[in-house]
């Protein structure tokens, strides 16, 4: 794939018969249709085009003229050609084409996964682009694009809709790769306009055989253009390559189509022309069209057996012929029917045999895998040895930016080889590995299961057991994972170091299940082991594993020792660690920061600890970052951003398609609605949770637990609340609570009181003492443990020192439940001195917050105790207006109106592109824009009556597109 003008086809250059390109022939209603896309586009907003036909029909003409048309318009044009063999290429042809002038450019990390680096390096640099004039990103033939540049298709135009960038995409409408309908399917989905070429009629046929003869076509010429099926390139074809004497010649039935849908009259065309050719000619055609589309003169000269130069007038009879053109430093048919009609003209048995002898010279000449690993592919097999080593590199290049390619290609190349070679087990594994990295988990568990009956050697078994264990614990089955890894592990005669995997894997297995003393016993000698060792990678790992045990015993000072530790050495490895979340060193970090009295300084470590992640291509992990910060943003009382956080979390993971969000992001919604007063918000977000293919029971299955009771709780279904969370909660042993922050345990106990389940709240109480026990010193768990006091028997004091303790700690909506409490006791006393300042307090701590619900529900107790309170402004449902804007919204628009891009936005204020990504929707949807260009001007025209978008509360001048 490559970049290039799509006029090129047409061009009068060598090759070209006619004197110039003949005229764009009736597609006027299409044209308008691309004029006006790129009249939307110069308006300040992303508009999408899919030029959608048959082969020849005029869609590499189509996108000429949309170039020169664009180009005159002021865009900023990016030509992207494909050929049939980058169908197998790694990498992005897209991002060659943005690559600058000076050759700079953000450099992919050596990572598994690249994905998101390259999603992030071709979105900063349209975005960059598009900030000095509009942009046409023209991709022709996509059916035939490398599989990076089509993930990126499929979700650029979505995340860059509001940045004045024109998408246009030529494919054939008999396109049959799966990845190909998926980007046809998402691109239907935001939008984009649908332009069918279909066949022109007989006059407009006519006008083009006029124009490229200088004159009108002959009766005999005119009843020959009824047989190409209204098809303008085989209309040119015919009329450049027959003579009167030919057109005498032809019958009648001659004008029908055979059975690839090429027309009898264009493959007659094309032999006709081939006749004329001098033998040598006719050869070097034939060995070009098994080459491919473009195709390299001295390795023609080499599968021919002849010297470069004896082949001279060979080249100038195929130029002078009009079948191939020379613009390039390639030899180029001029058009893929004419490749297709040359090489369909060969013997299957010759063309077979040349595309295999073809894969050995460009291999010789270290040509691209991707080309060799085409040609191999459509040899048909069998594979020799050097074709294997080939191909699997071709697999491995191609992973880190498109697993499920790599998988299907991986599949395909094992289906070349002899039932019980050793190498088929290896491709099976890796493709059921890379299709773990996606959406197609079922495919990938079916595949393991297909292998695994084939009769394996114990470490191929091991190997297979072990990627499926890894799949099923990605997807939240750790049960499942178990089975195999236990399996695995029966095996007999393994190699050390895969043993040592799969403990090491069962281990952390254990710890998601909750069962920290079989982890333990498991990771008995390993963690010793690891520590020896001259790796400094298997180090951190072990101190992760010994800080994630030492968490859920209870020890939070020592967890907080270990994981610190373990973030330091991770930070200094000159390579990224390979490790899975939440086991990654930094996030599991700021996960028990969360539960310690240092909840401040989690913002910094998820922060630096994303960037790494990012800068390192850790892609698969970003969607755990974002709902880590939300989890934080939540503690400390910030619903908006949390929300947002949440949000970021679950696009970047339908984005990258990762199988299973992280489920504390629909959590974090479904509570922060809850807070706000949306309930049917809250269900829909729990709903969407519960359709994962996963449990993910022990490591994030509280969180859900909590916010349905919470939903209970405020729907007034005390018992049904209780209910959930006994479920969830039961037992004395604090693991599974502390996967919530304790500030949320007093919830847990106040929930099953009110719901009739004093045991659950005994429960909690109980597992909460073992852990202040232990961290007495802890003001947060101090805090905690006085407020569950206080909850149990009813003690004023205890909620007082609850109270004070909460003060200091960073955790409003903890202070303000304390508040509440703590109001509700005096006031049930009858003190209704000491009851209004408390639930005043926590009124106040609420709407700081944004939890509207509760806090109405602590002024309606105001208002029965005779206190009046103006009334609460709720969340709106359809948000609107500058009023609307949240505290971060307002911080971005400023920099919007500066010329910033998303990415130097979130530079300049330390986030994630994509939390900027998120606010810029929100502030999109709240001020009923949907472009940057119109923002900018809304703020300008705002700022012109005094008022500036930062300034909350100001009057705003417009508050909606089309409002009076």
């Amino acid at each position: 794939m490559h970049s290039t003008d799509p006029a090129c086809d047409d061009a009068g250059g060598r090759g070209n018969r006619a004197a110039g390109v003949p005229r764009l022939r009736g597609r006027d209603r299409e044209i308008a249709a691309a004029r006006a896309a790129l009249d939307v586009v110069r308006g300040g907003r992303g508009a999408c085009v899919v030029v959608e036909g048959a082969a020849g029909v005029g869609k590499s003409r189509f996108l000429a003229e949309l170039d020169g048309t664009a180009r005159r318009s002021g865009f900023d044009v990016v030509p992207v050609r494909a050929d049939e063999f980058d169908q197998y290429a790694a990498g992005a042809a897209l991002q060659s084409a943005l690559q600058p002038s000076d050759g700079s450019r953000r450099v992919l990390a050596t990572a598994d996964d690249q994905r998101l680096l390259l999603l992030d390096s071709i979105a900063d640099a349209l975005e960059e682009r598009a900030q000095h004039a509009p942009v046409a990103v023209l991709v022709d033939d996509a059916q035939w694009a490398d599989p990076a540049t089509l993930f990126v298709l499929r979700s650029l135009p979505g995340r860059l809709a509001a940045a004045r960038i024109l998408w246009v995409l030529a494919v054939r409408a008999d396109a049959e790769r799966p990845i190909v309908a998926r980007v046809r399917e998402d691109l239907e989905r935001l939008g984009a306009r649908w332009l069918t070429l279909g066949p022109l009629p007989q006059q407009d046929l006519q006008h083009i055989a006029a124009d490229v003869l200088g004159s009108s076509p002959s009766p005999a010429l005119a009843r020959l253009l009824r047989g190409v099926a209204g098809n303008p390139f085989l209309a040119i074809e015919l009329v450049r390559g027959f003579t009167d004497t030919d057109l005498a010649r032809l019958e009648a039935d001659e004008t029908g189509l055979l059975p690839g849908g090429v027309p009898v009259g264009f493959r007659r065309s094309v032999a006709a022309r081939l006749d004329r050719l001098p033998e040598d000619a006719l050869h070097l055609l034939q060995i070009g069209s098994v080459l491919g589309r473009e195709f390299d003169l001295g390795t023609a000269a080499r599968m021919m057996g002849r010297q470069v130069g004896s082949l001279l007038s060979a080249v100038d009879s195929a130029l002078d012929a009009g079948l191939l053109s020379a613009d390039g430093p390639r030899l180029a048919f001029r058009h893929d029917l004419t490749r297709q009609a040359v090489h369909d003209n060969l013997p299957p048995a010759v063309r077979t045999a040349l595309h295999r002898e073809a894969a050995d010279s460009l291999r010789g000449t270290g040509a691209r895998p991707a080309e060799v690993a085409w040609h191999v592919v459509m040899s048909g097999g069998p594979v020799d040895d050097h074709s294997v080593t080939t191909l699997t590199t071709a697999v491995r290049d191609m992973s880190s930016s498109a697993p499920d390619a790599a998988a299907d290609l991986a599949q395909r190349i094992a289906g070349l080889l002899p039932p019980h070679d050793r190498r088929r087990i290896d491709l099976l594994t890796d493709a059921a590995e890379y299709l773990g990295r996606t959406r197609r988990l079922h495919e990938a568990l079916d595949l393991v299961d297909l292998t695994l009956p084939e009769g394996l050697e114990p470490p191929q078994e091991a190997r297979l057991r072990l990627v499926a264990a890894e799949i099923q614990q990605a997807a939240g089955d750790d049960a499942a994972a178990m089975t195999h890894l236990e399996r695995a592990l029966d095996l007999p005669e393994l190699p050390s170091g895969l043993r040592v995997r799969l403990l090491k894997t069962k281990a952390t297995g254990h710890v998601y299940l909750g069962d920290i003393a079989a982890a333990e016993r498991t990771g008995t000698g390993l963690v010793e082991a690891s520590y020896g060792s001259d790796d400094p990678a298997v180090v951190v790992s072990a101190m992760v594993f010994q800080s994630q045990t030492s968490f859920h015993r209870g020890h939070l000072a020592r967890a907080l020792e270990l994981a610190e530790t373990a973030t330091r050495r991770a930070g200094n490895l000159p390579v990224a660690l390979h490790l899975r979340p939440p086991r990654i060193p930094a996030l599991w970090l700021a996960t028990v920061l969360t539960s310690t009295d240092r909840l401040a300084d989690t913002g910094r470590t998820l922060r630096e600890g994303q960037r790494d992640a990012e800068a390192q291509g850790l892609g698969w992990s970003l969607p755990h970052w974002h709902a880590a910060r939300a989890c934080a943003l939540l503690e400390q009382g910030a619903l908006d951003d949390a929300a947002v956080e949440a949000e970021a979390s679950i696009a970047v993971a339908d984005e990258l398609e990762i199988a299973l969000p992280d489920p504390r992001a629909r959590a974090v919604l479904a509570l922060v609605e809850t807070g706000r007063g949306d309930l049917a918000k809250a269900r829909e977000h729990l709903g969407a949770a519960g359709t994962g293919t996963g449990t993910h029971t022990h490591r994030y299955g509280p969180w859900l637990s909590l916010a349905r009771a919470c939903l209970a709780d405020a729907e007034g279904d005390d018992g049904a609340a209780a209910a959930v969370l006994a479920e969830g909660f039961a037992g004395q042993d604090p693991a599974r609570l502390l996967v919530l922050p304790p500030s949320h345990w007093p919830g847990i106990v106040r929930t099953a009181l009110r719901g009739g389940d004093p045991a659950l709240a005994e429960s909690v109480t109980a597992a909460l003492r073992g852990v202040a026990a232990q961290e007495g010193s802890r003001r947060v768990v101090g805090a905690v443990h006085a407020h569950l006091d206080g909850l149990l028997r009813g003690d004023t004091g205890a909620l007082g020192a609850a109270v004070d303790g909460y003060r200091d700690a960073g955790r409003p909506l903890a202070l303000a439940a304390a508040c509440e409490d703590l109001a509700e006791l005096a006031a049930a006393a009858g003190d209704t001195a000491s009851a209004v300042p408390s639930f005043e307090e926590a009124a106040r701590l609420m709407s700081a917050s944004g939890a509207g619900r509760d806090q109405e529900r602590v002024r309606g107790r105001l208002r029965r105790l005779g206190v009046r309170t103006a009334p609460v402004r709720p969340h709106p449902a359809d948000p609107h207006g500058w009023e609307d804007l949240t505290e971060s919204e307002r911080k971005l628009v400023p920099l919007v109106v500066e010329g910033l891009t998303n990415r130097a936005v979130a530079d300049r204020l330390y986030v994630s592109v994509h939390t900027v990504n998120t606010h810029m929707k929100h502030i999109f949807a709240k001020l009923g824009i949907n472009s940057r260009v119109e923002l900018t001007r809304l703020a300008i025209e705002r700022g012109a009556d005094g008022d500036t978008p930062d300034r909350p509360g100001a009057p705003a001048a417009v508050t909606r597109r089309g409002d009076p």
